[in-house]
């Protein structure tokens, strides 16, 4: 048997370690260029603590890797449930941040909960999904695996942090379709919602149109009444709810930033809702093909774009190093994804391949949104690019999800013996 660090995947390493310096580039530009002097001291120090978090995340790493798979495997259950007891902690006693209660301080350091509770989410739904009653299709058992990654988003929703709640929500059809546990149909079952509900928010009628097609396409493909039926649930029960939703559930805020998405150019949008997406867009376009040059960015340096370390991060690599820039960060992303995935195919058992996955997704989800949203493709909901975006616990916790990962994969012969 081979020694496990002969088996450590490099390539991944390399892409963590060049996103990891795409951010601290970007962050160093809007806190140490001329946009500094329009910020508050406290985010002027963003780059010294996301560089301190830079070393502790890379410590975390050193020691995950040094864990035998058997650790990784039994910490899945303790993960979880401290996950779950800091979002709980955080509803009671957390700090409010833009209307959510997204942070828990302890002393003088501040914890996403959200974050961190990915970690030990994806690892004990992959430890259910790799147990026999899950591969048998046992669906009372499946649900119980549901609840498992409903509970942090249901915890998330009552802290009114939408964002990191889709997140979560976006495990479960991953995690289910991956580990086989579901059919095709019925993936495209828990994928119909989404669509839905983001063609409600860009055109009703569009909403409508797929919510009649897709119930027709079921019939037609799987010939069963009763998931034709889900599927007129699934879509155009959702489109229908979405509407009802926005104009009788949502809070007043939460509306203005969906409909500013469908059209922030409205004149009552431009200076407060809309502003965001049209000063991102503005950026990203007038960086050209080869950007404007670290610390010139003309919309960046003059502070127009809000959150500019944190959810707009990408516009400042698209005005400041422009096409290509873009295409360099958004080709390592792909690599990454595309390794992570090769990492857990190549795994003969189901929790590291389902690790993998789960990870492989988060990560998708959380680049389609993030970048969606400076392109104005997706709405603002606050969620950061990872690797790249500034936030110590986002890192830390994105860190860690990615050695674990190289860790299940170099230590795949051992992990055999270990979990039998």
């Amino acid at each position: 048997m081979r020694p496990w660090y002969k088996n450590l995947d490099l390539p991944v390493l390399g892409a963590w370690m060049a996103l990891v310096a795409v951010g601290l580039t970007a962050i160093y530009s809007v806190t140490h260029g001329p946009a500094s002097e329009f910020l508050l001291l406290t985010v002027q120090k963003n780059f010294e603590r996301q560089a301190m978090w830079f070393g502790i995340s890379a410590f975390a790493m050193l020691v995950i890797l040094l864990l035998p798979a058997r650790w990784l495997f039994r910490l899945a259950v303790p993960a979880y449930i401290v996950g779950v007891g800091l979002l709980a902690s955080a509803i009671l006693f957390g700090h409010e941040v833009n209307g959510a209660k997204a942070w828990l301080y302890i002393g003088p350091i501040g914890l996403q909960p959200g974050e961190l509770a990915k970690v030990g989410t994806i690892m004990l739904a992959s430890r259910l999904l790799a147990l026999n009653p899950a591969r048998e299709g046992k669906w009372s058992f499946l649900l119980m695996v549901g609840g498992v990654v409903l509970l942090p988003a249901a915890l998330l929703l009552l802290a009114n942090d939408t964002g990191t709640a889709l997140v979560f929500m976006s495990l479960v059809p991953v995690l289910l379709f991956w580990s086989g546990a579901v059919s095709l149909p019925i993936m495209s079952l828990m994928a119909a919602p989404i669509v839905a509900g983001y063609f409600s928010i860009v055109s009703l009628p569009i909403a409508l149109l797929v919510g009649i097609a897709f119930p027709i396409a079921m019939y037609v493909f799987t010939r069963s009444s009763w998931l034709t039926v889900f599927a007129v649930g699934a879509s155009l029960g959702v489109a229908i709810a979405a509407y009802v939703g926005l104009n009788k559930v949502l809070q007043p805020y939460q509306v203005e930033r969906v409909i500013a998405f469908a059209n922030p150019e409205r004149p009552e949008f431009r200076q407060t809702v809309g502003f965001h997406v049209i000063q991102s867009k503005a950026a990203i376009g007038s960086g050209g093909f080869f950007g404007k040059g670290f610390t010139n960015g003309t919309q960046t340096q003059m502070a127009f774009i809000p959150e500019q370390s944190t959810d707009f991060v990408f516009t400042v690599i698209g005005e400041e190093f422009g096409f290509v820039g873009g295409m360099v960060v958004l080709g390592l992303f792909a690599f990454l994804l595309v390794r992570l995935a090769g990492l857990g195919t190549q795994a003969g058992f189901a929790f590291p391949r389902l690790f993998c996955a789960g990870v492989t997704g988060i990560f998708l989800v959380h680049i389609l949104i993030n970048i969606g949203m400076t392109v104005g493709l997706m709405p603002v909901i606050g969620i950061p690019l990872p690797l790249v975006s500034y936030g110590g616990t986002a890192l830390l916790a994105n860190t860690t999800m990615i050695a674990i990962a190289l860790n299940l994969h170099a230590r795949r012969d051992e992990f055999a013996v270990y979990t039998a």
